[in-house]
């Protein structure tokens, strides 16, 4: 069984990292289309608002609520399989329903929510902002049922076609960006049928999955729906989530209504530097915080603390190894790799100036969003989600009111760096509330955290430093090539040397996280031999 766990999981961290890539191809298909036009900032913004009720009922709902109660009714599940095939029909009716409501209540009501998200200079994109959100708020519908279906598989211990899944919609809109978009009035309606289609998809190829695992969910009446004892649980667990997750979709919708009030292409290129974020985030972090959370679970419940500090601060210092040498390289090249990955004709070099003036902001909150990452699951393994919520809700706070005050001098960088800002504040928030909890010597690891991430702060500004110096001598041996090939190889060089530089200054040093991970490497060189 553990064997099998293990393969699930190596399986699904590669589907995760094939569907980050191809999310990234996803945005440069729609940079190549769109680049940062007003229809760029119409499709991104009609996207996200029924994309924002599927985080806020699906997403979080299926794993906090959801799989938990599921679990109960299947150790039952020889005694009684009737009553887990009544709760499966009451949940997937209610998840029916509601999202069924919500759907036709957004395609009614979006003529007068998409004003608030455009400038009056813009106007004119507002017929097509709807017509966009109308065409793409059933996925709102066909994403929860998908979400439904991947609990049921989850709670049996099948990983793969739900990892699978986002893979199939990232190709789904794609191909209909370059199939459609000749043949109908604009891109942006070639991509969101690309969406609808891909939600679809996503539902359907799970399907014959559950059906396999013995489970047949059907409709039953609304009355048995919201009287189902399960269903009330699951209504029950999931309230104190929505609470936390609408603090961070008020958020969302705040920042988005002020870029699309900022100016032309703000909502575009902020989205396209969050893709290239999120690529680094989804590859590090997520891993390093997953990875980790049932180790910690496991030694707070024999409540071996020193333990539970010792992997708390090794796993900082590995966050704090990745991010803090990123930040510093991509600061200095982040340029080069937005005219690498998006560049083209749509993609002008306004739109490179756009995209760069957000994605610097966006990547000095890095190193702080990856550390809360890390730190949050120290709460969840002492089975405390209360403190990660209020911490997460007061950065939410921050968030706001920063962009609020930053996005006239500063326009699209001003609500990337009050995002920067409000990670700093929760995480200053979260190590407050672990101090509070009195089961590690929370100043003890801070004081030794501090001055690991000044250590290597110093480092790569060393190691940067001679890069920025012959930057511009370096690209231009490369300029006659094909922009792939002029920006890669030497972006593939420069980051060579400055990997190089730092390994070297960390090695001088006897760095004790860079020794653990070669002696790491060494043991299972020597297991595979």
């Amino acid at each position: 069984m553990k064997r099998s766990l293990v393969s699930s999981g190596i399986k699904l961290s590669f589907l995760t990292f094939l569907s980050r890539i191809l999310g990234l191809i996803r945005e440069m298909t729609k940079a190549a289309f769109l680049g940062t036009s007003d229809l760029a900032d119409a499709f991104g913004i009609a996207f996200m608002i029924p994309n924002l009720f599927r985080r806020l009922f699906a997403e979080n709902s299926i794993s906090v609520a959801f799989i938990p109660v599921f679990k109960s009714y299947l150790t039952d599940a020889e005694r009684d399989t009737k009553k887990v095939g009544t709760f499966l029909n009451a949940v997937f009716t209610l998840v029916s329903f509601l999202t069924a409501v919500t759907t036709v209540l957004g395609i009614i009501l979006i003529p007068y929510i998409a004003p608030l998200f455009v400038k009056d200079s813009s106007q004119n994109i507002i017929p097509e902002m709807v017509f966009l959100t109308r065409v793409m708020f059933p996925y709102l519908l066909v994403i929860s049922v998908a979400a439904f279906f991947q609990g049921i598989l989850n709670s049996v211990n099948v990983f793969t076609p739900s990892g699978f899944t986002p893979v199939l919609f990232n190709i789904a809109v794609i191909s209909a960006a370059y199939l459609l978009s000749p043949r109908i009035a604009n891109s942006a309606r070639a991509m969101a049928y690309g969406v609808i289609a891909g939600g679809t998809i996503q539902a359907l190829f799970q399907l014959p999955f559950v059906l396999r695992e013995g489970f047949k969910p059907a409709f039953t009446g609304l009355k048995k729906a919201f009287g189902n004892p399960g269903t009330k649980r699951v209504l029950k667990l999931i309230g104190p989530t929505i609470i936390g997750m609408a603090a961070y979709q008020v958020n969302d919708v705040v920042s988005t209504a002020l870029a699309g009030n900022a100016g032309s292409g703000i909502v575009s290129s902020l989205q396209y530097s969050l893709r290239l974020q999120e690529l680094i985030l989804g590859i590090f972090a997520v891993s390093v915080g997953t990875v980790i959370l049932p180790d910690l679970a496991g030694l707070a419940k024999r409540k071996e603390y020193e333990a539970f500090e010792c992997m708390l601060s090794q796993a900082m210092h590995i966050i704090a190894l990745i991010t803090i040498p990123i930040s510093f390289f991509l600061f200095v090249f982040g340029e080069n790799l937005i005219i690498l990955v998006y560049k083209t004709k749509r993609f002008s070099d306004e739109s490179v100036f756009l995209t760069l003036n957000a994605f610097r902001f966006h990547i000095a909150g890095l190193f702080f969003i990856a550390l809360n990452r890390i730190i949050a699951p120290a709460f969840y393994a002492q089975s405390d989600t209360k403190s990660p919520t209020i911490a997460g809700i007061g950065g939410f706070a921050v968030n706001i009111v920063l962009a609020l005050v930053l996005i006239h001098p500063m326009k699209g960088g001003g609500i990337a760096l009050a995002l920067s800002l409000a990670s700093f504040a929760n995480t200053l928030f979260l190590f407050i509330f672990l101090n509070k909890s009195k089961t590690i010597h929370t100043g003890r690891l801070v004081r030794s955290y501090i001055a690991y991430a000044l250590k290597l702060a110093l480092f790569s500004l060393i190691a940067v430093l001679p890069l920025y110096l012959f930057r511009e001598r370096l690209f231009a041996s490369f300029s006659h090539l094909h922009r792939f090939l002029a920006q890669g190889i030497p972006l593939f060089i420069a980051a060579l040397v400055f990997g190089l530089l730092g390994i070297g200054l960390l090695a001088l040093t006897n760095d004790s996280s860079l020794i653990s991970i070669v002696k790491h490497v060494r043991n299972r060189g020597k297991r595979h031999h």
